[in-house]
């Protein structure tokens, strides 16, 4: 019986810490393909700030709307394809097997949803951000400030730390640098040309990462199938990966530690799991997760400010498209390679031992974190580990540049401008870029906490708080998008309501941990016993009935208010009258126009000319618009209309990657 000759096998059969000696990234080929990386990121991004319009908020925010198909899809995938996803995929997979690849393949459905559904609204709304559309939809300022302070929130305890947490790993790991160091140059590069480029530079440097990512990822996969003798090894090899060490010692006590905490699941490979005893049950990921991929890839900036900046919408889709072909990769590239580190490493990988894990990488709760960065630092050869280094660094930046840059627009275009409403046009730049520098230093201090709190597997400590916060702003969308009866005080009771409870769930599971399957946590089975994609469900649908609830007891929206803002009056031709009109920008011209001729009067020195240039601001001042020509360029802004044979192609593209979406899931359900 396994438990019982585990107890013969000394401690010592899980590595000492003796590498720790040894930097693996230490050689001239290593350090040479990081320099070389480094400089042509910040080459395309200088290229990029030289190329494209920073001196307005839509060029720096949105691009100036012309970006094309290849770059947002690009940019689309690289901005959702953290170091989190290495890590985490990696980990979780070693652990439990091919389920979590199904989170990425959820979103093929969910970009199509973006893509045809979500988009035509937000540009016939004419909006920058998403609590912005909220606030056309419903007027008021309450929920758009309430939804734009709760995504900053969101993006600081999941992604952003959730990023650094991960990469911090991996630099540990590969370079042995304190993580505190190594973040904090990371997250320096980062913010500089997030800071000076603005949305172009973001998305330009995310195709380059993009395609550095999908290089370095197919390389360590190719080594990993060789390593473990192709698929039909690797999944029999995967099922008899059990580590040696089975027990752990309490006081003089030995403890057998149940073989259900170490053996790999009998359902590793399938996708679709027993529905009430299942680590992942089948109906939580085919419609819980499609509650948390349609908030995260419709309703999210970060997301959805990519395709805001397209030139048309046929790009738009196009986009979408290709995001969705890329996302069939993690399953190969993350999903895989983490379950094969598990057979190449299995006693530090599958650690179950408390004591063990402790001694190799510093949590007692497992070491299947460290799955992928293991794998790249031991397998690849000079030169090739400095690419997968630039791989991991890559992704980090990117999910970072992304987050700081739409954390920055949601910050000045709904929060400062309410503070200061006759706020010019050079303040609000200003304005946002001190932001990303005040987020850095925040999110700097969260690391601790993250650390102190990591109790599971990373990936699931990202989902389940989204699947606690995500599912009312869900149901708010949908419900403003495709029902006109719905309006501001029940969308706004739905929110509080709904976070209220989504809270009650996180503080509970977190107050009294999530325990290990070795010491598992004392929380209550009706709180904690729900699975977190079923409580999605829950959430979704207790929100959705206090949203259509109060929304019947009110008064309605009249149509007036409406055109072009929700589905059925999508194509509407007639003019909209705003809820509440927000005027700011009126006078924000008259003020920011006598500041121009101000400041054009004075000669600028060198110094201050190379300033503004760094920056975006412009020495010289725009071009005043007619009535007509204003009108013109909000028409070419709200434009959705498609060249029929593009719109025929994207609409083929997308039966097709739908049909690609079904087979996967049909093949390894």
């Amino acid at each position: 019986m396994a438990t019982t000759g585990s107890i013969l096998t000394p401690m010592t059969t899980s590595p000492p810490l003796k590498k720790d000696d040894n930097i693996p990234i230490n050689n001239p080929a290593d350090i040479s393909v990081i320099v070389v990386y480094f400089v042509v990121v910040l080459a395309v991004g200088i290229w990029a700030m030289v190329r494209t319009n920073r001196g307005t908020v839509g060029g720096f925010f949105l691009a100036g709307r012309s970006m094309v198909w290849w770059p947002i899809g690009a940019s689309l995938f690289a901005s959702n394809i953290g170091s989190g996803h290495f890590v985490g995929l990696a980990g979780t997979a070693a652990a439990g097997g091919i389920v979590i690849g199904g989170f990425e393949w959820n979103a093929l459905i969910a970009v199509v949803i973006l893509g045809w559904l979500f988009v035509p609204i937000y540009v016939k709304a004419g909006v920058v951000t998403m609590p912005e559309y909220l606030k056309k939809r419903f007027g008021g300022q309450r929920i758009q400030i309430y939804l734009s302070v709760l995504s900053l929130l969101l993006y600081v305890f999941t992604k952003i730390s959730a990023d650094m947490f991960s990469g911090g790993i991996f630099i540990q790991e590969a370079m042995k640098l304190n993580i505190y160091v190594a973040i904090i140059m990371l997250l320096l590069i980062t913010a500089l040309y997030t800071v000076t480029g603005g949305l172009a530079a973001v998305i330009y440097t995310d195709t380059l990462q993009t395609f550095i990512m999908l290089v370095g990822s197919f390389i360590l996969m190719g080594f990993a199938f060789t390593k473990v003798g192709g698929y039909n090894a690797f999944v029999e090899k995967y099922m008899d990966a059990i580590p040696n060490t089975t027990f752990y010692m309490q006081g003089n006590e030995t403890i057998l530690i149940d073989p259900k905490c170490y053996t790999p699941r009998p359902d590793s490979f399938h996708l679709f799991r027993d529905p009430i005893t299942g680590d992942m049950p089948w109906p939580g990921l085919v419609f819980g997760l499609t509650i948390l991929a349609t908030w995260y890839w419709c309703t999210d900036q970060v997301i959805v400010q990519r395709c805001l900046s397209a030139k048309n919408m046929s790009h738009v889709k196009a986009g979408c498209i290709m995001c969705g072909y890329l996302k069939l990769l993690p399953m190969f590239l993350m999903v895989f390679p983490g379950m094969i580190s598990r057979i190449i490493y299995t006693d530090e990988v599958a650690c179950v031992s408390p004591t063990v894990c402790k001694e190799y990488c510093g949590t007692e709760v497992g070491c299947t974190n460290f799955a992928y960065p293991k794998m790249v630092v031991d397998l690849m050869p000079d030169g090739l580990r400095g690419l997968m280094l630039s791989v991991m660094l890559a992704s980090l930046m990117s999910s970072l540049t992304s987050i700081f840059n739409s954390a920055s627009t949601l910050f000045t275009m709904d929060i400062y401008t309410k503070i200061r409403s006759k706020a010019s046009e050079k303040e609000l730049m200003i304005a946002g870029r001190v932001f990303i520098l005040i987020l850095i230093g925040i999110s700097i201090a969260w690391i601790p906490i993250l650390q102190s709190a990591q109790n599971g597997q990373l990936f699931d400590y990202m989902q389940s708080v989204t699947s606690y916060l995500g599912p009312p702003i869900a149901s708010v969308f949908l419900l403003a998008i495709f029902c006109k009866r719905v309006n501001e005080q029940g969308a706004f009771w739905g929110l509080v309501i709904g976070l209220l409870i989504g809270l009650s769930r996180m503080f509970t599971e977190f107050a009294y941990g999530t325990g290990s399957c070795v010491k598992p946590s004392n929380c209550p089975t009706i709180i904690c016993g729900v699975h977190y994609l079923y409580f999605a469900l829950i959430l979704f649908g207790a929100s959705s009935i206090i949203v259509l609830g109060v929304s019947l007891l009110t008064p309605r929206i009249e149509d007036k208010h409406l055109y072009r803002l929700c589905w059925a009056l999508r194509n509407s031709t007639e003019e909209r009258i705003d809820l509440d009109a927000d005027d700011w920008k009126n006078e924000e011209e008259t003020d920011s126009k006598d500041n121009c001729d101000e400041e054009t009067e004075t000669k600028l020195s060198c110094c201050r000319k190379a300033y503004n240039w760094f920056c975006g601001f412009e020495e010289k001042k725009a071009p005043t618009l007619s009535p007509e020509e204003q009108e013109a360029l909000q028409r070419k802004l709200t434009d959705t209309s498609e060249v029929p044979i593009w719109k025929t192609v994207v609409n083929i593209n997308a039966i097709i990657l739908l049909t690609v979406a079904v087979f996967c899931h049909g093949y390894f359900a």
